[in-house]
């Protein structure tokens, strides 16, 4: 994940990489430190705004190949510090 903060909000890329196998779905969870809220998500489906949130993938990112991989972002508001994002396949 690449993050890109500044006083009072933040902006997050983050790039899931496919295994040995290949994947058809993925879903990466983290939590949000307290007083962050996401505002805008890219190339993903946001479960929730704050604290908990699931990021899944769009009908166009679901799928890829062995080794390969696919990025999604999103901008909030509030401080990112000590977000680690967590991923599984599908």
């Amino acid at each position: 994940m690449s993050l890109n903060s500044w006083n009072g909000g933040f902006v997050a890329t983050v790039t899931v990489t496919a295994g040995s196998s290949g994947t058809n779905g993925w879903t990466v969870s983290m939590t949000l430190p307290s007083g962050a809220t996401i505002t805008n998500t890219w190339n993903a489906q946001a479960s929730g705004t704050s604290g908990a949130v699931r990021f899944t993938n769009v009908s166009y990112n679901g799928r890829i190949a062995a080794g390969q991989s696919t990025q999604f972002g999103f901008q909030g508001t509030g401080s990112a510090t000590g977000m680690t994002p967590s991923c599984t396949a599908s």
